[in-house]
């Protein structure tokens, strides 16, 4: 038994460290350029799992920002109605055919470039839709899903079409994820 526990760490040490899991998010429209976010598979394993299902599926792909306040965040991720030909009416309120997620919260903070998972007043009601920090947000600490950071391209993040009102929905034309990659 020992000389097989041997031989597993030895196998584990060869292969070398694990990657890192991230998101390349191509963003078009007022902003354009690509936006990298390592997602935190050891914070959130359940919520980056469905993040990147659903990228490698295509369904973030063409997804508009749909609810971006200045100073505060950035939202998409509907991919139920916040797209062309989609219902903009219902924009943030449509997940994936999938299941909603538990939350998983953790100790990481909301600040500047955090990315976290949307959700209704439940918890645990968190499906597609993401946002992304322009500013630290300490009320939201403890209470969303934190699912990665912006570790390149914030600049673009930036430039993203803002909305108006208090719910930041965007008017006109959104910017949107023209194209979701998933990295290592």
């Amino acid at each position: 038994m020992r000389n097989l526990a041997a031989a597993t760490l030895a196998a584990l040490l060869a292969a070398g460290p694990a990657l890192a899991t991230g998101l390349d998010i191509q963003i078009g429209g007022e902003a354009n350029g690509t936006v990298h976010i390592d997602l935190f598979e050891d914070i959130a394993p359940e919520h980056v799992k469905r993040i990147t299902t659903l990228a490698e599926e295509g369904k973030y792909d063409g997804v508009y920002f749909h609810r971006v306040i200045e100073g505060f965040m950035a939202q998409t991720g509907d991919v139920e109605f916040a797209h062309e030909g989609g219902d903009m009416r219902r924009a943030g309120m449509g997940g994936s055919d999938l299941p909603d997620l538990k939350a998983e919260f953790s100790d990481e903070n909301f600040d500047r470039g955090v990315v976290g998972m949307a959700r209704s007043q439940d918890p645990d009601s968190a499906n597609s839709q993401f946002f992304i920090m322009f500013a630290p947000a300490p009320h939201l600490n403890g209470g969303y899903t934190v699912v990665g950071k912006v570790t390149s391209g914030m600049d673009v993040v930036d430039a993203i079409k803002r909305g108006e009102g208090r719910n930041g929905a965007v008017i006109g034309a959104p910017d949107r994820m023209v194209k979701v990659t998933v990295t290592e």
